[in-house]
């Protein structure tokens, strides 16, 4: 499978990605845990079809030590018993984020409460910010037909 446009060798795509790149890292630098940041970029990329952010996410995931068990559950999140009940209120965030369009009103007062109970408010802006970051990677991904499965980690610096 071969992508319908090179993001990887085209100017405007290397400007976008450099600006959006920037943005990732404020929130990688932020304190929200490192564990909860991919879980949900695992999750909204479940949601999306982005095969290439899955094969990169799940692999930085890896190597920076989640479990196989944890990553193999991302997807039944609410019947698995190895997410702590605040990775659970990220991952219903990003589930509701991730699926505006789906419900009236976007994100549950709810949800939104929950997830409030379990990070400060540099933590949920950083956390609203890869729901946000990652829904734009997915589209940018699935609209071109990015393929996936050749991802290394670190490959992109």
């Amino acid at each position: 499978m071969d992508a319908r446009l090179n993001a990887f060798g085209n100017p405007v795509a290397a400007k976008f990605l450099r600006h959006i790149n920037s943005a990732g890292k404020v929130i990688s630098d932020s304190t929200l845990p490192a564990a909860t940041q991919e879980l949900v970029k695992i999750r909204a990329s479940q949601l999306n079809g982005c095969g290439f952010c899955l094969d990169m996410h799940t692999k930085d995931a890896a190597k920076a030590g989640e479990t196989a068990q944890r990553l193999h559950m991302v997807a039944a999140w609410r019947e698995a018993k190895v997410f702590t009940d605040a990775e659970r209120a990220a991952l219903e965030l990003a589930e509701q984020g991730t699926r505006i369009a789906d419900g009236a009103g976007g994100v549950t007062d709810e949800a939104w409460a929950n997830a409030a109970k379990h990070y400060d408010e540099d933590q949920l802006m950083a956390l609203v910010s890869i729901i946000a970051l990652i829904n734009a990677y997915n589209r940018l991904n699935v609209i071109v037909q990015q393929p996936a499965g050749d991802y290394q980690p670190g490959m992109f610096g």
